[in-house]
């Protein structure tokens, strides 16, 4: 094994959180920022947040609110097409009698 092409060794590294959070690890960084930690992360507090950095979770909600009202909408067509069959056959029926 060669000497000298491993990084070195740094036991006591600050870990610094975007909530304002930090602790001490090991890393052969000297310094590490990190967005999520243990202190907010939503799995080990128990509180259900919602980190949305590119709008995914709103334009979720606006394509299944558009899922929903074209569904609407074709529950209505498909009653008025059932309800147009309904009036053929009655009327056949009074034609026939």
């Amino acid at each position: 094994m060669k000497t000298a092409i491993h990084p070195t060794y740094n036991a006591q590294v600050t870990v610094t959180c975007a909530c304002g959070n930090s602790f001490v690890s090991g890393s052969t960084n000297e310094e590490i920022n990190v967005e999520i930690c243990h202190a907010c992360h939503p799995f080990y507090t128990g509180k259900s947040k919602v980190v949305d950095t590119a709008g995914r979770v709103d334009r979720f909600k606006k394509l299944t609110a558009k899922q929903e009202t074209v569904a609407q909408k074709r529950k209505g067509k498909k009653a008025k097409r059932d309800k147009q069959v309904a009036d053929r056959a009655l009327k056949e029926e009074q034609e026939a009698a």
